[in-house]
């Protein structure tokens, strides 16, 4: 696949109408990565919730009452009945059977790629950010122009 060549555009330069349409484009771009980060940490939140839950998995806990999580607000009681090994859901309902010092590992990695990931949207976002602010300081420049010269040509000469 042939990489695009970027071309860069100066704004200024550019009529209220396209300056408007880029002015959105970039807000729906920030709209985007707004709600990929917000997904991003909430599976984090996930993962590390679910970290702290192996850690509360312990020889002391065998055959002790527990609450089984069947969904984020519904639990069910149950008995823990060995420490050695846990079922992990890895996605789309496809469950493995390891071992708990496996299962740390698995959710340590998760929360570290989802970290990465979120390091890597958040300087991206910022930079959407100055650009639509130095859009709207563009735009708005324009339009007060476009107001005065207007103003200018309905007043009469005066004589």
């Amino acid at each position: 696949m042939a990489a695009k060549a970027q071309q860069q555009i100066d704004i200024s330069q550019l009529p209220i109408n396209q300056l408007n349409q880029l002015a959105q484009q970039v807000e729906q771009e920030i709209e985007f990565f707004q709600t990929s980060l917000t997904q991003l940490k909430l599976a984090q939140g996930k993962f590390v919730e679910s970290q702290e839950c192996m850690n509360k998995i312990c020889p002391e806990n065998v055959d002790k009452e527990i609450l089984v999580p069947l969904t984020s607000s519904m639990y069910v009681p149950g008995q823990l009945s060995s420490a050695e090994n846990v079922l992990i859901e890895i996605g789309t309902g496809y469950y493995i059977e390891m071992s708990v010092d496996k299962g740390k590992d698995y959710f340590k990695r998760k929360i570290e790629y989802i970290s990465k990931q979120m390091e890597k949207i958040q300087p991206i976002l910022q930079d959407k950010y100055k650009m639509k602010q130095a859009m709207v300081e563009i735009l708005q420049m324009k339009v007060q122009a476009q107001i005065a010269a207007q103003q200018g040509s309905a007043q009469p000469p005066k004589a």
